[in-house]
Formats: C-alpha cells, structure tokens, sequence
C-alpha cells in the first residue's frame, strides 16, 4: 500500500547561512554604519538585536530576503514580541519544527472531510497518509498544498 509522510523541518544548515549573509549585509549597508545590530542564531531562533524599533523591522526584512534567497520558506519562522532593554531593541524570530499535535489534527480532519480514498495517521510530529493508489496520495498532497495552514510542510518518504 503506498504512503507518504507529511512533515515541517527547516535546514538549521541554510538558517546559519541566512544569518551570516544578513549580517555581512548589515555591515556595508550605510543606513546602519555605526549602528551596533546584529543577527545571532541560538537554539532554534533567530535574534536580532538594535538600537531603534524601526531598524528590527529593516533588519526582519533582510533577513527574510536572505532566507528566500537559501530556499527558506518565510512561513517557518514565527516574529516574538519586540524587547526593550536599556538602549538596545530585540526580537526573536522562531522556527517552527516538526508538527504539533493541533496542526496534525487539522490536516487529518481536512483529510477525512474531502472523502478521498486515503487514510491519516497522527506519528510523533509527523503525519502519514496511506492509500491504495497513487494518483490518491497525490490528491491528498495538492488538498494540503491549497488549505493554506500558516505553516510549510515537506512530503517524503514515498513508499509504493
């Protein structure tokens, strides 16, 4: 019977890079010359740090750039709240790893309501589907490619 699994990683490997071309682009961008901001990567987030809330908001748009430039899809990374400490602003920026239980549910629920010919089956942070045809696996992946979830999702895994 072939089965796929649907799964949400990012490469921590193209983040790092991201990060590091944000911030060699910081340093020759004349708007901030002088200007003590940076990008960091540590433990799965990605902070940023300046000395005024609008240059956070420059900053999140360059790092984003980047990302898309490294095959990064912007919906991976979820924007925390702006922190003010003495003349620094910071802001986390998230990734969002693997498939929580709710978002799992969604996708299986979506599943079982378009009465397709496939089953899914909540595994850890991953979801598989199975069915007796290949031509229905590949319905259930454009149903979840046009259900717009707010989160990217990979399919691998294929087994005939």
């Amino acid at each position: 019977m072939p089965s796929f699994d649907i799964v949400s990683k990012v490469d921590l490997q193209e983040v790092l890079n991201a990060v590091d071309n944000a911030n060699r682009e910081l340093d020759t961008r004349f708007d901030f010359r002088g200007i003590n901001a940076k990008f960091e990567l540590k433990d799965k987030q990605v902070s940023m740090s300046a000395e005024a809330e609008f240059q956070l908001q420059q900053m999140k748009e360059i790092f984003l750039a980047k990302a898309v430039k490294r095959n990064l899809d912007v919906r991976s990374f979820k924007e925390e709240d702006v922190v003010h400490s003495g003349k620094t602003y910071s802001q986390l920026l998230s990734l969002k790893q693997g498939i929580d239980q709710d978002m799992a549910r969604k996708i299986v629920k979506l599943i079982k309501e378009s009465k397709s010919k496939v089953q899914a089956a909540i595994q850890g942070d991953e979801v598989r589907v199975s069915g007796k045809k290949r031509d229905d696996l590949q319905e259930a992946i454009a149903l979840i490619r046009q259900a717009e979830l707010g989160q990217p999702f990979q399919y691998q895994n294929f087994r005939d």
